[in-house]
């Protein structure tokens, strides 16, 4: 079969095509046909890291987190899924060093394998994953809130999405509108309103040729619920400006800054709480809430992907995973998805 590895870190000349022997599941472990790899930002980070020729965890690495497939091969004590099934995949490389799905072939946890509708495309089942569960995660850790998520789990809540046109910012739109809320989007241009509107947005703000605190209050004025949120440096002082009393402002990301400075005594009065989202050690549990209920708004059509549905979609073949870093590392607005099996 055809990987691509790497065995060092660096930019994406790093990553090349291999040819492998197919490997056997062992217990507990499920062989997946990829059909379409996901690319995001932590894979890219992870190829990279902190510095050019940095120690690997292992000799050789296969990278990329998400995917979709078709059970190829199940080993012992298997049942959550059986052979010929469609899925999706989650964290599939994560602490290993040759379940990536940028391969035709991945041998990974059962845990990290989900039934993918037969409604749903392989485009869609790739581009979940950690853009998908991060999201969930970021609507069901608030003091208020609910746990899961569910058509009118949301009802009555205001939730701002910071970045709405990014994949996570995106699945956070979908999801929160699929729960009920009312659902407000922070944006830098017109062309990222028109995909965060197209994702479900209710209202959409750009930040940088308005009051957007003024323009979130106008449809807030009680404050928001919940802030889904990708640059805490950044937006630190427009959330404490729009939040309500015993609000919540879930952090995933760190676009824009490393540090950021609150003040302490208006965040007092108003009883906030800020929660830090990574997938990689929020535990098995709240993984398959995410993916239970992420399926369930699968089956009632509430994730759809593509232009059309506000996240843009950027095919490479797999020759080509090193280009595909490389647009995913340039900041490309959508998602970027590998073409492992052409005839899927």
């Amino acid at each position: 079969m055809k990987s691509i590895m790497y065995s060092q870190t660096g930019d994406p000349g790093v990553l090349r095509l291999v040819d492998r022997d197919l490997v056997e599941p062992g217990p507990g472990e499920v062989r997946v046909r990829v059909a379409v790899s996901g690319v995001n930002p932590t894979d890219w980070k992870s190829r990279r890291g902190s510095r050019p020729g940095e120690a690997l965890a292992f000799e050789n690495v296969v990278p990329n987190q998400d995917g979709s497939g078709t059970v190829d091969a199940v080993g012992d004590g298997v049942d959550r899924v059986r052979v010929g099934d469609r899925v999706w995949l989650a964290l599939a490389a994560f602490e290993r060093a040759a379940s990536g799905t940028a391969q035709e072939f991945t041998v990974l946890p059962a845990e990290r394998v989900y039934p993918l509708p037969d409604a749903a495309s392989f485009e869609l089942g790739a581009s979940l994953g950690v853009p998908a569960i991060t999201a969930h995660r970021a609507l069901t850790v608030a003091e208020d809130g609910p746990r899961r998520l569910h058509p009118g789990a949301l009802d009555g809540k205001v939730v701002l999405v910071a970045g709405g046109a990014g994949a996570v910012g995106h699945a956070a739109i979908q999801l929160a509108r699929w729960a009920g809320a009312t659902v407000i989007t922070t944006v830098s241009s017109p062309e990222k309103a028109s995909l965060a509107a197209a994702a479900g947005a209710h209202h959409t703000v750009n930040y940088r040729d308005s009051d957007a605190v003024a323009d979130i209050r106008r449809i807030a004025p009680k404050g928001v619920d919940q802030i889904v949120e990708v640059a805490p440096a950044q937006n630190a002082t427009l959330n404490l400006a729009v939040i309500r009393n015993r609000g919540s402002v879930s952090v995933y990301a760190n676009n824009g800054g490393d540090t950021m400075t609150l003040d302490v005594r208006p965040h007092f009065s108003l009883n906030i709480r800020y929660q830090f989202v990574l997938l990689y050690s929020v535990g098995q549990e709240a993984l398959d809430a995410a993916a239970a209920d992420i399926t369930a708004a699968i089956m009632d059509g509430a994730l759809p992907v593509g232009e059309q549905a506000g996240l843009p979609l950027h095919h490479f073949d797999l020759e080509r995973t090193n280009e595909a870093h490389a647009a995913v590392e340039s900041g490309v607005v959508g998602k970027v998805l590998i073409r492992v099996d052409r005839t899927s």
